[in-house]
């Protein structure tokens, strides 16, 4: 009887607590069998701007001296390199009212625009305002960074700042150290930060379908989060030979206590 009981808890933690390969694997076909998959990603929207967004906006021109005075002053190092700290305060912050202020042309809104309306909007103003066509003025405005948060079971958690325009979700958890072994992969929360509000979604990663969704592309200031399986509660181990352990531990416990209660 005792042995029978044994085999059945062995059998039963074996398969509650082992991870199945599944459930680790990004990406997977599951509709079809074949090794070749293909899938259109949706289009990622333009990004509108928003609140406490930091935009790098620079002014050239034939003649550099023409533009100087539209510049903020910028403390480069040597390499002409620019590190994030310079990044942010060179940078023009989106206030509460959605303005930027900048040297002479003074505040401008942009909260709702995207990033080539504002270097239109930028452009058409210097050039009505302060010069001809003549000068070449050559305008191009960035986000300073895209930032993005990441919580949960990931190696590194924290914010991170990538310095492109376009983000997908793969990327971010890669630069985050990747997903833990006990992180669930079918269910990674995205919060977003919209003009008409704060949306939430679930993305099953383990699904090649999931770069369809509008989540896959990130927006700057979004939040992922990922969340522990339940295997990292139980605390049962991870593989089979960690469940196994963890029954002989719990057996040899259990001996232990019988045969001083017996005693």
């Amino acid at each position: 009887m005792t042995k029978n009981c044994f085999y059945l808890l062995l059998i039963s933690t074996f398969f509650t607590s082992c991870i199945p390969i599944k459930d680790l694997v990004y990406l997977q076909d599951k509709g079809t069998a074949t090794n070749e998959t293909t899938v259109s990603a949706v289009e990622s929207k333009p990004y509108r701007l928003q609140v406490k967004d930091v935009l790098n906006i620079d002014i050239k021109a034939i003649d550099p001296k023409l533009v100087a005075i539209f510049k903020p002053t910028e403390n480069s190092s040597q390499n002409g390199a620019k590190s994030e700290s310079e990044l942010y305060f060179n940078g023009f912050t989106v206030d509460d009212h959605g303005n930027i202020r900048m040297p002479i042309l003074g505040e401008m809104n942009v909260i709702g625009y995207t990033l080539e309306e504002v270097r239109v909007k930028i452009e058409k103003k210097l050039l009505e305002e302060y010069f001809k066509s003549e000068a070449n003025i050559f305008v191009t405005v960035k986000l300073s960074g895209f930032r993005y948060t990441i919580n949960g079971e990931v190696g590194e958690t924290g914010t991170k700042t990538l310095f492109q325009e376009h983000v997908n979700i793969m990327e971010a958890i890669a630069n985050a150290g990747d997903i833990t072994t006990v992180g669930d992969r079918k269910s990674v929360t995205v919060i977003r930060q919209t003009p008409t509000g704060v949306q939430m979604n679930d993305i099953d990663l383990t699904d090649v379908n999931v770069m369809k969704s509008p989540y896959y592309y990130l927006q700057p200031n979004d939040y992922i989060y990922v969340k522990p399986l339940r295997q990292k509660t139980w605390g049962t181990g991870q593989t089979g030979i960690q469940s196994i352990g963890t029954i002989i531990t719990l057996l040899s416990l259990a001996t232990t206590v019988y045969l001083i209660i017996k005693n």
